[in-house]
């Protein structure tokens, strides 16, 4: 039996974006991301029941602060006290777990999705995702991109700014364009 392209996407392999049911996902995940966006501080059980809906899984106590956007919503896995700041963008072709109290400073952008070098295959419309897994208690800087297929091991810190392009291992203090570990913490 072949694949769905929605397979072929979360087991990292070339996939079409525009495929009925990817696409029929990505625009309920608007829908929800476009009610969350619009609600006020005071709504907060609002906010935390559509993230149940839309997140893959919701740990207690997670706050995200509006805006936020993400492709599906149904790939994020989401720890126990979570806080993203404003501005935070998740492209979630693939997993994106993230552990127990994670913070997330303004505008951190979290894509596993990637398109192929080769021009030819790009041509195709073709892309590919890899998952991204983040421990517990980390933080995360402002403006920090972390890309496609990382780990980030527990009890680390990733600088403002910082984009991470391969895994960085726990109890560390990492930063950079590449991020690169710059002090040990244990």
């Amino acid at each position: 039996m072949e694949k769905t392209e929605k397979q072929k996407m979360l087991a990292g392999e070339l996939y079409l974006a525009e495929d009925p049911e990817l696409a029929a996902e990505n625009k309920r995940a608007s829908r929800l991301l476009r009610s969350y966006n619009s609600t006020t501080e005071e709504q907060q059980e609002q906010r935390q029941q559509i993230l149940q809906e839309l997140l893959g899984k919701v740990g207690q106590k997670i706050i995200i602060l509006p805006p936020f956007h993400c492709d599906y919503g149904s790939n994020i896995f989401a720890g126990e006290r979570l806080f993203i700041n404003y501005g935070c963008v998740i492209l979630d072709c693939n997993t994106v777990h993230i552990g127990d109290n994670v913070l997330c400073a303004p505008y951190v952008q979290i894509y596993t999705a990637y398109h192929p070098t080769e021009p030819d295959i790009r041509l195709s419309g073709r892309e590919l995702a890899a998952p991204i897994k983040i421990g517990n208690n980390v933080w995360i800087g402002g403006g920090a991109i972390i890309c496609p297929g990382v780990t980030i091991g527990d009890n680390t810190t990733i600088g403002a700014g910082s984009v991470v392009i391969k895994d960085i291992p726990e109890n560390v203090v990492a930063a950079g364009n590449p991020c690169r570990v710059i002090r040990n913490l244990s």
